[in-house]
């Protein structure tokens, strides 16, 4: 039987700029397959407007560490060689490597060009506030590191649909471009009236050489990286239209077996709903909704109701399209959509993504081995490692829920033949301590179950009738199962 799938996001916002990235993930490799982990989320791979740019910046899609640009060969991670050597260790330890697509917009612009924009309102991109004038803006790309290797497209302002910088002026605001059949794309978020634009110089999917030349580019990078799916970035900004056409043309180019996950950044279910059915269900989604809850349940503590931890999330409504995590890059603390789950309640977090039967969940860079930066964060290893070796060894078959009280919830995973001593019972509570009484089976009376995590010592016998009283701390998390043949890892 195949075991559970679990992915790590192999980068948080802080991770040194130091070109060794990528050597990293190769030398990390065979411990995270060995921890559970079978695919990685790489950062964004391609040049940056600078050396220091963690990959959302991006200059040159084609560069991926190779040409003499923008102030350094490699990328913040490392050489083009060094990336592919990572990828091949992870293929060769049975990790698939999904590579994160930044396709919304482009920086670090190699030139400028004058050319007519309308300014529009930032909180409402339909509304203009100016009559059409002429602005000098960074829109010209022409790659003279790189020249025309791989590909001799160059881009000008006829590429984009906005800016937000007028550099003969020095101001900046947001500028949509004046010209034939030049509007923001109605087919994306309506946030801000219309949310196609979002940074630097906007790509504009209605130009059809721009949708040419991006569907080659993917094309090229299937063939050129030997990663198994992309993670694409930012999707809710980008004509929904040419997402599916891009997944689709990229499952074609390497099988249906490749795998994308999008960044639809939207915690209403309704909204996430009409998108996978544009997209025809061709890429799934991290499931914002549910990292809202978590987070929400981190801040209110007693006060949350457990019991409803996953209604309205997508992990609920589709779980075969949820991509489930706590944390990411984006809402650790001091970013942009900082929503930091609070360190109380991790443990618990991740064991509500790791060890239920729905969704494909994903592991933090930061949370497992920590946050640097000025404001560093310790790594949560120690928590999080029993919840991997559940997830590998235990968490399979039947799933019974307990959600039965508002600050005590459990659930029961009932095992499956071909993986012995499978099976465990999960307790979390976030008020006082307390305990659950969950059946695990008739067939297993007189087993003697222990908790995972080790924050309980005790050791619990399942009764005849095949129930037990599962205990759990205050304000945490007890995962109880039959002991493995080898010691168990440490609890936190």
């Amino acid at each position: 039987m195949p075991r559970n799938h679990t992915i790590m996001q192999f980068f948080e916002w802080h991770v040194p700029a130091d070109r060794s990235h990528w050597n990293r993930l190769r030398d990390a490799a065979p411990q995270l397959k060995e921890k559970g982990i079978d695919s990685v989320w790489i950062p964004p791979v391609t040049k940056c407007q600078s050396p220091e740019d963690n990959g959302y910046g991006a200059y040159d899609l084609y560069d991926l560490g190779e040409f003499d640009q923008k102030g350094s060969v490699p990328t913040k991670y490392g050489t083009k060689q060094e990336l592919v050597d990572a990828i091949n260790a992870c293929n060769e330890h049975g990790i698939a490597v999904y590579v994160d697509l930044v396709m919304n917009h482009k920086a670090g612009a190699d030139g400028t060009e004058r050319f007519k924009v309308i300014q529009v309102d930032e909180h409402d991109r339909m509304k203009e506030i100016s009559k059409p004038f002429e602005i000098e803006g960074w829109t010209q790309f022409t790659f003279p590191g790189r020249g025309d290797t791989y590909s001799a497209f160059k881009w000008n302002f006829n590429h984009f649909n906005g800016t937000d910088y007028d550099a003969g002026q020095k101001r900046s605001g947001i500028y949509r471009i004046v010209g034939e059949n030049k509007t923001w794309s109605e087919n994306v978020d309506n946030e801000f009236g219309n949310y196609d634009y979002l940074m630097f110089a906007n790509i504009d999917y209605s130009h059809a050489d721009v949708r040419r030349e991006m569907m080659e580019w993917g094309k090229w990078l299937v063939h050129t990286l030997p990663c198994s799916g992309f993670r694409l970035d930012a999707i809710k900004h980008i004509n929904h239209d040419f997402i599916k056409e891009f997944a689709t043309t990229m499952k074609q180019e390497r099988g249906d077996t490749f795998y994308i996950v999008g960044e639809f950044w939207n915690p209403e279910l309704s909204a996430c709903r009409r998108f996978l059915d544009t997209v025809d269900y061709q890429i799934d989604l991290f499931d914002v909704s549910l990292h809202y809850k978590l987070h929400t349940a981190s801040n209110e503590g007693k006060g949350y109701d457990l019991r409803k931890i996953f209604d309205d999330t997508l992990v609920q409504s589709h779980p075969l399209n949820a991509v489930t995590f706590v944390d990411n890059h984006d809402s650790q603390p001091h970013e942009s959509l900082e929503s930091w789950v609070q360190d109380w309640f991790k443990q618990s977090a991740y064991a509500l993504i790791l060890l239920r039967k729905d969704g494909y969940p994903v592991v933090f860079y930061g949370d497992y081995y920590g946050i640097g930066g000025d404001h560093p964060i310790p790594g949560k290893q120690k928590a999080i490692d029993p919840l991997l070796y559940a997830r590998y060894h235990k968490a399979y078959g039947k799933q019974d829920d307990y959600f039965d009280h508002p600050n005590t919830i459990g659930w029961v995973r009932w095992g499956v033949p071909d993986i012995p001593r499978s099976g465990c019972a999960v307790v979390i509570s976030n008020g006082d301590a307390g305990s659950k009484r969950m059946n695990v089976g008739k067939e297993r009376a007189g087993q003697v179950w222990v908790d995972l995590t080790n924050t309980r010592k005790e050791r619990i016998t399942i009764g005849e009738d095949g129930f037990a009283a599962f205990p759990v701390n205050g304000g945490s998390v007890s995962v109880w199962a039959l002991p493995a043949d080898d010691v168990p890892p440490e609890g936190k």
